[in-house]
């Protein structure tokens, strides 16, 4: 805890997100700062991606695969299932939900 009364955590991953969600159902609105992982941000098809931001954030809006614990519920992969039928990277995949908001 900081002196302002607020706590911040860390969090990366699953674990990280789990942690942040049960934290933010424990405290008051506006008493948790959450620093977030960026160290496994990288760049696919010229887009910027967050796992780990992604992660929380989903988690913190109840959106998160209850399953993986990443990812989006409900997620569909026909963009990246695709990709691999034309023999394109695809060791990481978005799912469409992701990118539609791209």
């Amino acid at each position: 805890m900081n002196n302002s009364g607020k706590i911040v955590a860390l969090a990366g991953g699953v674990g990280g997100a789990k942690l942040a969600d049960g934290l933010v159902r424990y405290l008051k609105p506006g008493e948790l700062s959450i620093i977030v992982n960026t160290a496994d941000d990288f760049e696919l098809f010229g887009l910027h991606i967050s796992p780990d931001l992604d992660t929380v954030c989903y988690t913190l809006a109840g959106l998160s695969n209850p399953q993986s614990g990443w990812g989006r519920m409900d997620e569909t992969w026909e963009v990246f299932n695709t990709l691999e039928e034309l023999d394109a990277p695809h060791w990481f995949r978005l799912g469409d939900h992701d990118l539609h908001f791209i």
